[in-house]
């Protein structure tokens, strides 16, 4: 992997770290059922695809 594409990945999982937090502040902010599973559903998959980015390094 060449230096750029790994500072690629490195940017990547930040943005789905933010994106994680994002979404588990909505959780904890939402007063709608259906929207607070809506926001840990969103959580859940950023946090695969972050697990997907990781597992390239």
């Amino acid at each position: 992997m060449t230096e750029k594409e790994l500072l690629y990945v490195e940017d990547a999982l930040g943005h789905e770290q933010h994106v994680q937090a994002e979404c588990q502040n909505a959780v904890n902010q939402l007063q709608d059922n259906e929207l607070r599973h809506l926001s840990r559903d969103m959580e859940q998959k950023h946090r695969a695809i972050f697990q997907s980015f990781y597992d390239l390094l």
